[in-house]
């Protein structure tokens, strides 16, 4: 069964001994969950050199507190948690709401998408 989302598995997936033997000059993208990263070894392998740079769109806590460490590094790209959008996700996203709406307003009880 596939799981979408952070598991007892992928939670610090890459910690220190994913990130050990790396190749100095590897860049590490996390545009899945922010608990998939070990953000003290992934602050420890940018500033010993074995990771060149991150970008990193998700994190553990967010929004990113202010006084996290990433954010004085300049071999690192923050953005805000939005990789996966794209126009045409926000169309979907739209016709899956409005359709959604729809179907609460015909008293309907199952929505498209529905996570239980």
């Amino acid at each position: 069964m596939f799981k979408s989302g952070l598991t007892p598995e992928t939670e610090g997936l890459i910690g220190a001994s994913a990130l050990t033997p790396v190749k100095p000059r590897a860049l590490l993208i996390n545009v899945a969950r922010g608990k998939v990263v070990d953000e003290a070894a992934l602050l420890t392998a940018l500033a010993d050199g074995r990771v060149r740079a991150a970008a990193l769109d998700c994190f553990p806590e967010e929004p990113l507190p202010a006084q996290s460490a990433f954010w004085a590094l300049p071999n690192v790209l923050i953005t805000p948690h939005t990789a996966g959008e794209t126009e045409r996700y926000e169309a979907n996203v739209v016709d899956i709401l409005v359709e959604n709406i729809e179907r609460l307003l015909r008293g309907e009880t199952v929505l498209r998408n529905q996570v239980v």
